[in-house]
C-alpha cells in the first residue's frame, strides 16, 4: 500500500457506523475532516486515542472539523466501545479493510518485537468540497496513542500553550 501526502485525493468511502448507518466522506461535504485510522477498540492505546479525540472533540467543531475513527471492528463492537467508554466521536467499521489499505493505513508493522500485519495508528486532515471530493491536507502515519491527539491540536493551531 502506497501513502498518502498532501494533496492527494482521498479515497472514498461509505461505511458502516455503530448503528450500521452508511457513512461517506461525501457526507462531510464543505467541511474538513480529521479521519483517524486504529488497530481495535477497547484496546489501550486506542481507548487512550478516542478518550482524547472526545475530549477535544469540541475544539475540532468549532475549527469546522469533524473526527471520524476507522477500525476493521464489527459495528456492534464499536457501539459497545462508545457506550463503555463514553465516546462522542464517530466511528466506522471497515471489516473489509478497503479504506484501510486505500489509506495507507495497513502494512507491517512491529508487535512485541514479532513484525505482523495490521492497522498502522494514522491520522489524516482532509477538506471535503462541496461536491463531496475530499483532498488531503495532513497525512500522519506511525502516530503514538499517547499525547498525539494534544499534538495534532497544537499543530492545527487549535491547543494553545
Amino acid at each position: 500500500m502506497s501513502q498518502l501526502a498532501a494533496g492527494d485525493v482521498a479515497p472514498a468511502f461509505s461505511l458502516p457506523d455503530a448503528k450500521g448507518n452508511l457513512v461517506s466522506l461525501s457526507d462531510f461535504a464543505g467541511r474538513k475532516v480529521v479521519l483517524y485510522f486504529y488497530p481495535a477498540a477497547m484496546t489501550p492505546g486506542c481507548t487512550t486515542q478516542a478518550v482524547d479525540f472526545t475530549e477535544a472533540r469540541d475544539d475540532f467543531l468549532e475549527a469546522g472539523m469533524d473526527v471520524v475513527g476507522i477500525s476493521p471492528d464489527e459495528p456492534d463492537k464499536l457501539a459497545k466501545f462508545r457506550e463503555r467508554k463514553h465516546l462522542n466521536i464517530q466511528l466506522l467499521a471497515d471489516t473489509s479493510l478497503e479504506v484501510i489499505k486505500a489509506y495507507g493505513a495497513w502494512g507491517s508493522k512491529a508487535l512485541y518485537g514479532k513484525f505482523m500485519d495490521g492497522v498502522i495508528r494514522s491520522t489524516f486532515l482532509i477538506d471535503v468540497n462541496e461536491e463531496g471530493v475530499g483532498t488531503i491536507e495532513l497525512a500522519q502515519y506511525n502516530v503514538r496513542a499517547t499525547g498525539h491527539v494534544d499534538r495534532l491540536r497544537r499543530d492545527l493551531g487549535l491547543l494553545h500553550l
